[in-house]
């Protein structure tokens, strides 16, 4: 996955400052978090604990109520707090960093007497990694929504930006695995090229696999066949449509359709301001060549005046 620039980052924290995720066990590996190592330190001491979600503003934490890091952060006037972050990148290397706040509320965590529900506020914007990495993820699912219907028709070059090395795969309609080969994708769904005939197609449940290589992981995406296009010349061979059940689609799903759109979508940007530029370069030229023209002409102009004048002068 390319590295965000400054700009992006900035563009981000701007555009999902407020917004909170919940860390749920898929969103745990896809951002490499490693929960074990999570830390609130207080006091120059530090505690496990378990993270619970987390916004660019603050983090939510659940500690017990008989530990070290309640005590020194219930005191009436407790030090600044800061949340020790873990991660681990596809490549296994391992980054970690603080992020300074302070406590602003407590309350019982669903209802139990022995853990709380701990909102630390940051005292500052995050690190740039931390802003990356839920970025990229909250940007993913907004897309997801915005884009959903914008089709990626596989060529070499898709498939090469989206890292999917081929374009079979298998398909298990009504239970039953068949073999078929994918022509374009989507947020919300797809279109697969597959032996059969349109009444065993239509309107039945399925359950597709797509397999990418950057990083290398493979989803199971459900859903049904909403229609089938005939080939002509061929009744046993149809162009299918998919809908994919949109609430159950995998996030690394997503992200992986999402960051072909939005690398498209800039280049396409790239393209037509550069078009753009060329044709005010064009519209400048044309302007100075005008001017230029305009002041030969006006200088041929005044270098005609005096010849005539000269030769009216005697017949006056």
């Amino acid at each position: 996955m390319a590295v965000a620039t400054s700009q992006k980052i900035s563009a981000y924290y701007d555009q999902y400052r407020d917004v909170e995720i919940t860390f749920t066990k898929d969103i745990l590996r896809i951002l490499g978090v490693d929960p074990r190592q999570i830390y609130i330190k207080c006091n120059g001491a530090q505690w496990p604990c378990i993270i619970n979600s987390t916004s660019f503003q603050h983090s939510k934490i659940i500690i017990g109520i008989k530990g070290g890091a309640y005590a020194q952060i219930t005191k009436k006037d407790a030090p600044p707090s800061s949340l020790r972050f873990y991660f681990v990148d596809s490549e296994k290397q391992s980054f970690s960093f603080f992020i300074s706040g302070h406590v602003t509320n407590i309350q019982p965590y669903m209802g139990s007497q022995d853990l709380v529900l701990v909102t630390l506020t940051y005292n500052q914007r995050p690190s740039d990694d931390f802003i990356e990495k839920i970025g990229v993820l909250l940007e993913a699912n907004t897309n997801s929504i915005r884009r959903r219907e914008e089709r990626i028709i596989l060529n070499e070059d898709s498939k090469r930006k989206l890292g999917i090395s081929k374009e079979e795969t298998i398909i298990w309609i009504e239970n039953i695995a068949r073999r078929c080969i994918i022509r374009d994708l989507s947020f919300s769904g797809a279109k697969i090229l597959i032996v059969g005939l349109a009444q065993f197609l239509v309107q039945k449940p399925m359950v597709i696999k797509l397999t990418f290589d950057d990083p290398a992981e493979s989803f199971a995406l459900k859903g049904f066949v909403v229609n089938v296009t005939s080939i002509e010349g061929r009744k046993d061979i149809v162009f299918a449509n998919i809908k994919f059940d949109e609430p159950s689609v995998p996030l690394g799903y997503k992200i992986h359709i999402n960051s072909f759109l939005t690398t498209v979508r800039k280049k396409q940007l790239s393209a037509a301001e550069q078009l753009a530029a060329q044709q005010k370069e064009r519209e400048v030229a044309q302007k100075n060549a005008a001017a230029i023209a305009a002041v030969e002409a006006k200088g041929a102009s005044g270098d005609a005046a005096p010849a005539a004048g000269t030769a009216a002068g005697p017949s006056a």
